[in-house]
């Protein structure tokens, strides 16, 4: 069922959450941890296919304990309109999810950003196998959406090419950003260093990823964004790149925001209509 971006607002102001169903489940993470998630699934009895939304990483660290299993209300409601069991988790060190925080990336002047996409993508693994031992997930269906530090780690999972994944989205994808640099400036650690592990992760990649990022991201800035997905494509990756005008503020809160629907719901759209 495809629907406009309008329709589907409509869809999902009608099914949640006076129809949709809503839960916290632990699940096995890396590593013997235990990972909590939000999971909100549409009305019936069906299978549905399995959407698993990533959250980012705070700039300030001593926040990540303190967050709780994230929504990302428009993006949510607009899968669970199309049919889609929704799957939020928080990964390892965040919030209530057990075990030590898995994606650090060292200094600031020496990051190694590509295993710390790695170790994020194992939690999205780890989230993608047990929801597709639920029965009402298709075992065979799955999509992969990120947000920054999310988006990175969907980004890393398109290397390991996961099997019945047809295709993932990227919002603002990257590491590093918002840290104080040398001089007491706001900025992002060693962007050089995101090139380079994009590089890496496209060169076995073989999985349909849209990329999205606006003009005023002040975490990635459209000239990264670029050399991001052009470094990745260099390698063999399948990119789509879909940069976007200004939105707001700071373009990098695109995907969280209710306002944002209109400018993402139809790159989205038009993406999934091309994948097999």
């Amino acid at each position: 069922m495809r629907l406009s971006p309008l329709a589907s607002l409509i869809a999902f102001v009608l099914i949640w959450p006076a129809a949709a169903q809503e839960q916290i489940v632990k699940l096995p993470g890396p590593g013997g941890s235990t990972l909590v998630a939000r999971v909100m699934q549409p009305p019936g009895e069906a299978r549905r296919p399995l959407i698993v939304i990533n959250h980012g990483s705070p700039a300030d660290g001593s926040q990540r304990a303190r967050m709780e299993p994230p929504r990302f209300s428009a993006l949510s409601s607009w899968f669970l309109a199309h049919g889609y069991v929704v799957a939020l988790p928080l990964r390892r060190g965040y919030g209530e999810s057990g075990g030590n925080w898995a994606e650090a990336y060292g200094r600031c002047d020496t990051p190694d950003y590509y295993n710390a996409g790695l170790q994020s993508a194992a939690d999205v693994q780890a989230t993608i196998a047990f929801m597709r031992t639920q029965p009402y997930v298709a075992p065979d269906r799955t999509l992969v959406v990120g947000q920054s530090a999310g988006g990175w780690a969907t980004v890393a999972l398109s290397s390991l090419n996961p099997p019945g994944v047809p295709a993932m989205v990227n919002f603002a994808g990257g590491r590093g950003g918002h840290q104080k640099l040398p001089g007491g400036v706001i900025g992002n650690c060693t962007p050089e260093a995101l090139v380079q592990a994009a590089g890496r992760y496209g060169a076995t990649a073989r999985v349909p990823l849209l990329w999205i990022y606006a003009e005023n991201d002040s975490f990635f800035e459209p000239a990264l964004a670029k050399r991001m997905v052009a470094a990745y494509d260099a390698a063999g990756g399948k990119a789509t790149f879909r940069p976007v005008g200004a939105f707001g503020r700071d373009g990098h809160g695109l995907a969280a925001s209710a306002d944002g629907v209109a400018i993402w719901a139809p790159l989205v759209q038009n993406f999934l209509a091309t994948v097999k």
